[in-house]
């Protein structure tokens, strides 16, 4: 909601939808943009999960081979995800100087507080370009060469003629919002990127949405497209990520498993991974496929039966209360306020040295360059997943 009706990312994997996102609604429709994506992400994630499992269930079987090629997966993967961006092999050449910059920070941090970051990096890197812009306010020079006019004006459009009419159930049904090709890129999409666990979410939302967008000549057509196949993915592959490492491999190698599924893997003195003399015990040694087959699917129906029902129902009455009544300098300084709450309570003020260090350089290298927050985030698993196997 806050991507489409505020134009903020209200997570990282947001990232990715935010221009189609203020697109559809300089449009006036971001109710519609809205129940896209909601339809797409219910969608990918019945069929992700699933997926996810039955493949994780395959990859037990070769899980010490795995454990042990993963970490090298990461720079080979980084490379080509860098190379598909807009910048190209600037993007490319760029990943070195960012890595290095992200193990220094981290091995710095490390030092200082005995722990290591994981939310104050991703969330830099995710709004990096907003950091840029907020810090070029206080620059003379940045601050001259905004445009000045007067107040915006708003234009919603009415509801489709079927969201509003026929039977009371049509809500509930995401094909309603979705069309045909919609529908089918999104579930194809999804079954394809649940594969793609070694891959980090917002660079395959990125990548799967520029392949789908090629094919759409008309401008509404490809931005409503993109944005539902996009959205589909984030939830997919977030969702594959997290299962698979745990279901196949009892250790978080993957991008989401090192983040913010971290805590599933190891969470002492809850959850541990096991070595120096403790044995393991997480949800791998807990559950067995069947059971995170069972959880997971109660785990998305039961959010979709809240979610979805609402977001469609209320998805219009919503943006025209935004646009009436909420300012957007307000908004966005809350979610400032937000971020910065949530690197204070990770790390203190190294967090939020983290947070604006690699916000800036990150959003400087989108910016000039063309590298994307995507491959920004493969940067860092590569800092913390593949580094340390380098070295040894």
């Amino acid at each position: 909601m806050p991507t489409t009706l505020l134009g903020i990312p209200g997570d990282t994997m947001a990232i990715a939808l935010m221009e189609e996102a203020a697109h559809l609604r300089a449009l006036g429709v971001p109710h519609v943009a809205l129940r896209k994506m909601i339809s797409a992400a219910f969608l990918a994630a019945l069929l992700a999960v699933p997926i996810a499992v039955l493949c994780a269930a395959l990859l037990a079987k070769v899980s010490d081979p795995l454990r042990e090629a993963i970490p090298y997966v990461f720079p080979a993967v980084a490379v080509g995800i860098a190379y598909l961006s807009r910048g190209r092999w600037a993007s490319v050449l760029a990943l070195v100087p960012l890595t290095a910059m992200i193990v220094g920070l981290n091995s710095f941090v490390d030092q200082q507080i005995d722990k290591t970051l994981s939310i104050s990096f991703f969330v830099g890197l995710a709004v990096g370009p907003m950091v840029v812009d907020l810090v070029g306010l206080i620059s003379p020079l940045t601050r001259s060469k905004l445009p000045t006019r007067s107040r915006p004006v708003f234009t919603i459009a009415p509801e489709p003629t079927s969201a509003i009419g026929g039977r009371s159930l049509a809500r509930l049904n995401p094909f309603r919002s979705l069309t045909r090709s919609e529908a089918g890129l999104t579930a194809s999409s999804a079954a394809v990127t649940s594969l793609t666990f070694f891959v980090s979410p917002l660079a395959m939302a990125v990548l799967v949405g520029e392949i789908v967008s090629a094919r759409a000549k008309q401008a509404y057509v490809r931005l409503s497209r993109t944005i539902a196949v996009r959205n589909g993915v984030t939830d997919s592959t977030y969702l594959a990520e997290t299962l698979i490492p745990l279901v196949a491999i009892d250790l978080p190698l993957s991008p989401i498993a090192a983040g913010a599924a971290a805590p599933l893997f190891n969470a002492p003195p809850v959850y541990t991974v096991g070595g120096d003399g403790v044995d393991l015990h997480n949800l791998h040694s807990l559950l067995t496929a069947p059971e995170f087959l069972v959880f997971a699917m109660i785990g998305v129906l039961a959010a979709g039966a809240i979610a979805f029902p609402l977001t469609m129902r209320y998805a219009r009455p919503a943006a025209v209360w935004v646009a009436r009544h909420l300012s957007h300098e307000a908004v966005i300084g809350a979610f400032v306020g937000l971020v910065l709450v949530v690197s204070l309570y990770e790390g203190g003020a190294y967090g939020i040295l983290v947070l604006l260090s690699v916000g800036l350089i990150g959003g400087l290298l989108n910016k000039t360059i063309g590298m994307h927050a995507g491959v920004q985030c493969m940067a860092y698993y590569i800092a913390v997943l593949s580094v340390p196997a380098f070295l040894g």
